[in-house]
């Protein structure tokens, strides 16, 4: 077929144009802003890229469109596509339908961590020889890419029950379908990795999220396996609802039935119903990946992995991309780069680094409010609580419709804002000194703002 993909460069539609490529379809593709890391990698792939959305790409004649969630009505291509009369569909549909079917799929939800936990369990999978497919929403370092089909009917082998691992988005499949993608994936093995507020453009509250996370529930199979966050509280309402699958907690406390992790976050043992199991040792930092190996490991199990070998596959694993990934040093001051977006990830993210680097060096927290949710102000009260590690915090505040200045007032002097990156960036060079750890977190580009900072900085 010929497939043409709007919205191409978000990292799932990405990840759906590779896949399809793999496949052997022909594969083009449009998007506002044509925008790397995914353009220069659908670029190496043969993939055609189109900047905008203008009407005239009907012209192309591919055999389906496949739209992504960024395209709405008044979309002049796909108001063309609907006055045309033409096939399309949604990515989430599309994958469904043409890469999952008889796989053995196992999804990872979560309002965090979803992308490492699909990255640890894929790399584990692989590291144990199963060369499962996987779609993840960031590069995993072990592999290089986000997606790939792994082994299939097309090696030689049957494609009924070969694993593939997709991280699963609980944010709506498209402008036609507004079902969260998850419920799309069918999954044989679905991890509940922790569930809380986010998504404030399409979510009213927290129940309204809990309701598409049991509507994942419904789709797993009597013989699928549900591996579940033991402590939070909003995932137990969700079981409440109804459950009809195998259950595996992970972060129980003592002897109880399930995973739990005994040592710090860079060396610690695991622990089955209170049994031994295997240790991990690292370099990751952080109780959240902590839990996140736990819940990773669980779910490699149900696919024939012993724990044991999946601790060990874990101490060979690379971090992906934008998960504290060192970006540079210069004169004593070192520069980190975060994906953490969510009020509760950036208090992660900053507590990790202060774990990491101990009490003797400053912390310089530079975040930007990119998401829907924190455009809208939902959880900017919750910002003074996420950045209490820090010893400075720095906030880009254009485009915001709320007041940061005010909001970060019970951080007093500690906190700056700038509403343009060059002015946070001088604000930020003004006040560092050697030993720093300048920690910059955003789920977008922020402006190349890491270069700026070195560039300065040096």
């Amino acid at each position: 077929m010929h497939i043409h993909i709007l919205g191409i460069c978000g990292t799932f539609m990405g990840g759906v144009a590779a896949l399809a490529r793999e496949a052997g379809h022909k594969v083009t593709g449009c998007d506002a802003g044509v925008y790397p890391p995914m353009s220069d990698q659908l670029r190496a792939l043969g993939i055609e890229l189109i900047e905008g959305y203008d009407a005239e790409q009907i012209q192309l004649k591919p055999d389906l469109f496949v739209v992504g969630n960024v395209v709405s009505r008044g979309n002049a291509l796909m108001e063309a596509i609907l006055d045309a009369g033409l096939p399309y569909t949604s990515g989430p549909q599309w994958l469904s339908e043409n890469v999952l079917q008889g796989r053995h799929v196992l999804a990872v939800a979560g309002t965090h961590g979803k992308t490492t936990t699909t990255s640890m369990l894929t790399w584990i999978l692989e590291a144990c020889g199963l060369e499962p497919g996987f779609l993840v929403g960031g590069v995993p370092q072990n592999f290089g890419v986000s997606a790939r089909l792994g082994l299939t009917a097309a090696e030689g082998a049957p494609a009924s029950g070969r694993p593939f691992v997709i991280e699963a988005d609980e944010y709506d499949t498209a402008f036609f379908d507004k079902r969260s993608k998850f419920v799309h994936y069918r999954p044989r093995t679905a991890v509940l990795n922790n569930l809380e507020f986010d998504h404030a453009d399409i979510f009213v509250d927290l129940a309204a999220i809990e309701t598409q996370f049991h509507h994942l529930v419904r789709t797993v199979p009597r013989s699928g396996r549900l591996v579940i966050n033991a402590r939070e509280d909003s995932l137990q309402r969700v079981l409440e609802r109804g459950c009809w699958s195998d259950t595996v907690r992970f972060g129980v406390r003592g002897d109880t039935p399930g995973f739990r992790a005994r040592g710090e976050p860079h060396a610690f043992d695991v622990l089955k119903a209170g049994v031994l199991v295997g240790r991990v040792e690292w370099s990751l930092l952080g109780e959240h990946n902590q839990m996140n190996a736990l819940a990773a490991i669980a779910a490699a199990e149900h696919v024939g992995v012993t724990p044991q070998a999946a601790c060990e596959a874990l101490g060979r694993f690379a971090n992906v991309k934008r998960r504290l990934e060192l970006r540079g040093e210069v004169r004593g001051m070192t520069v980190y780069d975060d994906f953490a977006h969510h009020p509760t990830a950036i208090r992660t993210t900053v507590d990790g680094l202060r774990r990491k680097v101990g009490p003797e060096h400053r912390i310089l927290a530079v975040f930007e409010p990119r998401s829907n949710t924190m455009k809208l102000g939902t959880m900017k009260a919750q910002l003074p609580w996420s950045l209490e590690e820090a010893d400075l915090a720095f906030c880009h505040s254009g485009g915001l419709g709320w007041d940061a200045h005010e909001a970060l007032l019970p951080m007093g002097d500690r906190a700056v804002v700038a509403d343009n990156i060059d002015a946070l960036v001088t604000k930020v060079v003004k006040a560092a000194r050697p030993g720093d750890q300048i920690l910059c977190m955003s789920n977008g580009g922020f402006g190349g703002i890491h270069d700026k900072l070195l560039k300065a900085l040096a």
